[in-house]
């Protein structure tokens, strides 16, 4: 048996395979399907487990354009402004970021006519938002 724990075999059974069974993740992980079960309620239970989800090539897709945008919030409108990006339906995910931006955003439109007009009218257009910087994603490698 591995020296690595059992949540983190199972995490990374789970990462990289999110729609695993319970058989499969125990057979990698060298452990139960019953301590599966129990670990990956308790990972959830415990928030760090946020949800399961599909790896999408952008290139692939035929009705869509994505972008990770680059967002600058000034500092006494951070809370709000951060509420609003989470509200906008294209944007997918927002992370804080340690680099050249306060905040990631990984936003999704029909085209990139229509990725443009969410970022200079919906992002751009939000209190506090001093600066939105796209980088449109062209293909998938890993």
């Amino acid at each position: 048996m591995s020296s690595t724990s059992t949540e983190d075999r199972i995490l990374s059974v789970l990462e990289d395979d999110a729609q695993a069974s319970y058989s499969e993740i125990a057979q990698r992980a060298e452990v139960s399907k019953p301590t599966v079960r129990k670990y990956i309620q308790k990972l959830e239970s415990d928030g760090v487990i946020v949800g399961y989800s599909a790896d999408v090539d952008p290139k692939k897709l035929s009705s869509q354009s994505i972008a990770m945008v680059g967002i600058d919030v000034a500092s006494e409108q951070y809370v709000e402004a951060t509420r609003a990006l989470k509200a906008l339906e294209s944007v997918e995910a927002l992370y804080t970021s340690s680099g050249d931006h306060m905040l990631m955003a990984e936003v999704r439109a029909q085209d990139g006519d229509a990725l443009g007009d969410v970022i200079s009218d919906d992002i751009l257009d939000i209190d506090g938002v001093t600066a939105a910087h796209p980088s449109f994603l062209q293909e998938r490698l890993k």
